[in-house]
């Protein structure tokens, strides 16, 4: 039965990532299944506390329940704080919360302080109403198992992990193993692509890596590629198009991709669709719900650039080997697809 369902999402302008590709792809999927379907998008900031809070609250004035005259069957939220919405009919799809206010908080990557007096009072709030709207959902679910287990530890919210296919499923293809390490994201501190700019300071064999993608860090890693003298090892290709992306895994001998605490990691899945083994990092969060150690990837200690560096050589040498964590990792995401996503959030 046809329904008319609404996405919500926040927006950064002039930002796209992870999440503007998952609600894309969402949108597509319940179209070709026959439903009507429309994403409603507010934008976010965050310059200040009260302007954070106000961009919150902007979700709960609106009234999505009917629009031109006809009622909307289904809202379906994703990230904070698209949820705040109501509906009688709300079912959230979370990709993450204000991980500042939660797992990031005393990290380097929040800028928040436990000690401060008027944070204090946005966490606060901003966990309360986390608390509050998430509770109001039909079902929530989560894209992976990690923000699921976060939600229960922050929230004492329950939510049922339904992984989203990449947005190119279908296009990725096995390839040669070639002469260097793929990987790909916005280009921000939490990805830690600097990493694999220094493993490549101590590799034995001359192994390069391609890292697609753009971000606030880019002139940092020019700056190290530069002092470590690895521009003839190091390509930052930029934001690369489908057919490039498809390509780029395809031909690597192998992917890198090593966040900190990630929320689930397309990067993963695409590579395991690709037939390359992935080498990641211990404290990565969602990508380990998929990686196995030995058997498709490694697993290495955090900021380990050393350590990194022998696992590529050891892929580099050994080619076969490599092949072979790769067929693993196909069978390991052989099950990711749409069907069970639709089944989840609309019920069919």
């Amino acid at each position: 039965m046809s329904k008319r369902i609404v996405i919500t999402i926040n927006r950064v302008p002039f930002a796209y990532g992870g999440a503007e590709m998952l609600v894309e792809s969402l949108r597509d999927q319940l179209v070709l299944r026959g439903h009507e379907v429309d994403v409603v998008a507010v934008p976010f900031a965050w310059s200040s506390r009260t302007q954070l809070l106000k961009s919150a609250l902007s979700w709960r004035l609106l009234d999505l329940t009917s629009a031109g005259g006809q009622r909307i069957d289904l809202v379906i939220a994703t990230r904070f704080p698209s949820y705040v919405v109501k509906h009688p009919n709300k079912v959230v799809w979370l990709i993450h919360q204000m991980r500042q206010v939660y797992d990031l908080l005393g990290t380097p990557y929040s800028d928040f302080r436990e000690d401060e007096p008027r944070d204090r009072q946005v966490i606060d709030g901003i966990r309360a109403m986390d608390r509050r709207t998430l509770s109001e959902a039909r079902a929530v679910y989560t894209i992976s198992g990690n923000v699921a287990e976060r939600l229960k530890r922050f929230n004492e919210v329950e939510g049922t992990p339904l992984y989203p296919p990449p947005r190119l499923e279908g296009r990725y293809h096995e390839g040669d193993f070639g002469d260097y390490v793929f990987t790909a994201g916005r280009l921000d501190r939490l990805k830690r692509f600097d990493l694999l700019i220094r493993a490549l300071e101590h590799t034995q064999a001359p192994v390069r890596c391609r890292i697609a993608g753009e971000g606030p860090e880019r002139g940092k890693l020019e700056e190290l590629i530069a002092r470590l003298r690895l521009g003839d090892r190091v390509e930052l290709l930029g934001w690369a198009s489908d057919d490039a992306m498809v390509e780029h895994y395809a031909g690597s001998l192998a992917v890198f991709y090593a966040p900190y605490d990630e929320d689930y990691g397309y990067v993963t899945v695409e590579a395991f669709k690709s037939g390359k083994p992935v080498v990641t990092a211990a404290d990565s969060g969602g990508v380990l719900e998929f990686v196995e150690e030995g058997r498709n990837g490694f697993i290495c200690p955090p900021d380990a650039p050393r350590e990194i560096a022998a696992r590529l050589d050891t892929l580099y040498k050994d080619r076969e080997r490599a092949r072979k964590m790769g067929q693993v990792g196909m069978e390991t995401v052989a099950g990711i697809g749409w069907d069970a996503v639709i089944r989840g959030l609309v019920g069919e």
